[in-house]
């Protein structure tokens, strides 16, 4: 299986980064079902300090193009996305 891992940091805000892990704890359904639905299989996510690290296993046909373009024409996504946009900053 193909392993993926990708890396993001949160705004460097302790009630901010709260805020994100508590939306974590339960995220969307609509959310859970575009990553398995994309063919992701596995997903670990690890965070030190404002950093966050994910590893993900997916299937052999797995494509960022088409998880992006399943993403894009999801309404719930895409406000699941732009919520999560608050919390986070691209890395340089």
């Amino acid at each position: 299986m193909p392993r993926y891992c990708l890396a993001l940091d949160l705004q460097a805000d302790e009630t901010l980064i709260r805020e994100y892990e508590a939306y974590h704890q339960q995220v969307w359904p609509e959310i859970l079902d575009s990553i398995t639905g994309s063919g992701i299989t596995q997903m670990e996510i690890y965070r030190i300090s404002n950093r966050l690290f994910m590893i993900m296993e997916t299937t052999e046909t797995f494509s960022f193009e088409a998880k992006s373009a399943a993403d894009s024409a999801s309404e719930k996504v895409q406000e699941w996305e732009n919520l999560m946009w608050k919390y986070q900053q691209a890395i340089p």
